[in-house]
């Protein structure tokens, strides 16, 4: 027993001797290390473009990238922005549009007023001396008078309570018509190259590419 258990350890060693040495190779696979990996070499794709650089142009290349975007542009002025940097040749893998939609304004608003009623009501909150401004505009609710503005129905409802308890009679909290999309053209990661050619595009409104707001 013990005779034939040392003969398979012979033999698995003697196995695994040529293993390691490639004398298998039209048996078993050869195994892949120090200088014997041409399966890793011929891996590599064009090892022939890499270049070494120095540290200091390292960090130059890196700083020239930046995110820069023009705008805001108009639903009618966005087209015609992207159709001049494709005409420039820089298609659209090189920008991407980004779009946002301002908040609603909420105001604190005395209002329709008539000519004779907007005297009245402004001498009235000059009495209470309470600050105050002219709306002139949406038509629909102009003309009239702001007492304040907020970035929600909330805040503007406890302003109006504010006012009304300082003796402001008929004011109420109104929301002003929801202001257009905006559009962005932007370039997240532009190299001192695309930097420049960008810059050089005319785009509509006289806008420019500028550096991404942090």
């Amino acid at each position: 027993m013990l005779r034939t258990l040392a003969v398979l350890l012979l033999a698995a060693n003697l196995l695994f001797f040529g293993w390691s040495r490639g004398w298998l190779a039209p048996v078993l696979p050869a195994p892949q290390h120090g200088e014997r990996e041409p399966a890793r070499l011929a891996a590599q794709i064009k090892p022939e473009t890499i270049h070494l650089v120095t540290p200091q142009a390292a960090s130059a290349a890196v700083a020239s990238v930046a995110c820069i975007e023009a705008g805001p542009f108009s639903d009618a002025d966005v087209s015609g922005a992207e159709d001049a940097l494709i005409a420039a040749g820089l298609p659209g893998d090189l920008w991407k549009r980004r779009q946002q939609q301002q908040p609603t304004v909420w105001l604190v608003y005395l209002g329709r007023l008539d000519a004779a009623e907007l005297r009245a009501r402004s001498a009235a909150l000059q009495r209470l001396r309470l600050h105050y401004e002219t709306l002139d505009a949406p038509p629909e609710l102009a003309p009239g008078l702001v007492l304040s503005r907020h970035e929600s129905r909330e805040d503007a409802e406890r302003a109006l309570a504010q006012a009304t308890a300082k003796g402001v009679k008929g004011a109420r909290a109104v929301a002003l018509p929801p202001p257009p999309l905006q559009h962005w053209l932007r370039a997240a990661r532009a190299d001192a190259t695309l930097q420049k050619r960008l810059a050089e595009v005319t785009l509509p409104g006289g806008e420019r590419f500028e550096r991404c707001p942090r």
